[in-house]
Formats: structure tokens, sequence, C-alpha cells
């Protein structure tokens, strides 16, 4: 679904990503994991358009993302939730989602669609009518990953869901992770959390400064102990 050869990105002069290289198949949730600082925002950021990758090819189904413009981007089937959940706190819950469905062929589908993501949220239905600045951290982070797919992605990009979040609430993000993969949606999570998020991820790349330093299936890099005791302070 999503490859990555060879990714160079950053922020002017600064480089925070090189070389990378990795891909997303269909139906899979992908971690990557890292610690603060190795470049997992910076990787998502590049992937959706909201900054310039300087080398390489990224390609989504056969489109090559590289040079196009991020309202784009979410036409291929990629949606963004970025971290801190960044939602129009003075806008209510169904605001929200509205203007996650601003795509043309979502906005022809907006009741339908709203219809779909209440149903996986009751929650959000019983709060339509609240500011979202008003909900709790958990119902924001719900609000951020509903807007998502308010615009009926391919792929899902998650960026450090579980942030700030008491441990009750980081326990039920990452539910709510496993109810939107129960739906058929491919997932691309960048977390800090790496105890977590492996449970959830069929694969994962672990990125140290801004460069893939391992890669396998979940459940390897799990029993590593170089990850247990960098990563999970086992």
């Amino acid at each position: 679904m999503l490859q990555l050869d060879a990714i160079d990105a950053g922020y002017g002069g600064f480089q925070a990503l090189f070389g990378v290289s990795m891909h997303v198949d269909a139906g899979e949730a992908v971690a990557v994991i890292g610690a603060n600082g190795a470049g997992k925002t910076t990787l998502l950021r590049a992937i959706s358009g909201l900054i310039r990758s300087t080398a390489g090819s990224m390609v989504m189904e056969g489109q090559n993302l590289v040079r196009m413009p991020a309202h784009r981007i979410i036409e291929t089937g990629i949606a963004h939730v970025p971290e801190s959940r960044r939602l129009f706190p003075r806008l209510t819950v169904r605001d929200n989602l509205r203007m996650g469905a601003f795509t043309p062929a979502a906005r022809a589908g907006f009741a339908r669609q709203l219809d779909y993501v209440y149903t996986l949220f009751p929650r959000l239905q019983e709060r339509q009518g609240q500011l979202a600045g008003t909900l709790s951290g958990g119902e924001q982070q719900m609000c951020a990953i509903a807007r998502a797919l308010m615009s009926r992605p391919k792929l899902v990009l998650l960026d450090e869901p579980s942030m700030g979040l008491a441990p009750v609430i980081v326990a039920q993000v990452f539910d709510l992770v496993r109810r939107i993969r129960s739906e058929g949606y491919t997932v691309l999570i960048v977390e800090q959390n790496v105890r977590q998020v492996l449970k959830v991820a069929d694969r994962a790349y672990l990125l140290e400064a801004g460069r893939i330093k391992a890669a396998g299936p979940s459940a390897d890099l799990a029993a590593s102990d170089d990850i247990r005791k960098a990563y999970m302070g086992i």
C-alpha cells in the first residue's frame, strides 16, 4: 500500500530523517517506535505532506507523494491524527468531524460516514453538541481519530496517541486502535509507549536518530533484550 525508499526530511537546515525505507501493506498495523526526538513525528509529517522530503521516493498505491500537496495526499486515502490531537477546541464535536470531511468525496458522503463514526464511537454522538475543548483527554483522542475517519481513508497515521494521558486512559486509547483495526483500516502508528504499541501492531520499525535501526514482527522486537532494556524498562 505505502512504500518509502531512502527518505530524507527535516526542517530548514536541520535534517531529521536519513535514508528511511519502510513499507505498510493493506490490512496491517505497523508501529514506529523510538525515543523522543528520534524523528517519528517528522516521518508522519513527511508522509502526509506537512513537510517535504528532500530525497527518496514515497508511493501510495502507485501514486508518487513526494511533490504532491497535502490536500491531494488526503485524497489518495491517507488521514493523519496529529500529535496532541489538534482539535478545534471552540468548535463542537460534530463540527470537528465535519472538518475531517472536507474533500469533495467525503463531503458527498458526510451524513453516511457520520452515522458510521457514531456507531463506532457512540460517546461522540452523545456529546456532538459539546465544544471539543471541554472533552476529557480520552474523548478528545476519540474525536481526533473519528475526524480522521470522516475522510474515509485507506491508511490512518496515528502520532503518539497516548501522549499526555493517564494510564487508565492510555488503555482506552489502545482499545480504540484495536477497534479501528477490526473495522479493516490499515494503521501506521508512532508511539513512545513501546510495551503497549507492540501488542497492537503486526510489525514494527525502531527509529533512532533518524535512521531505521531494527525491523520485524512486533513479537520479535518485544522479545529483544536490547529493546526491552532501552525502551521498556525491563
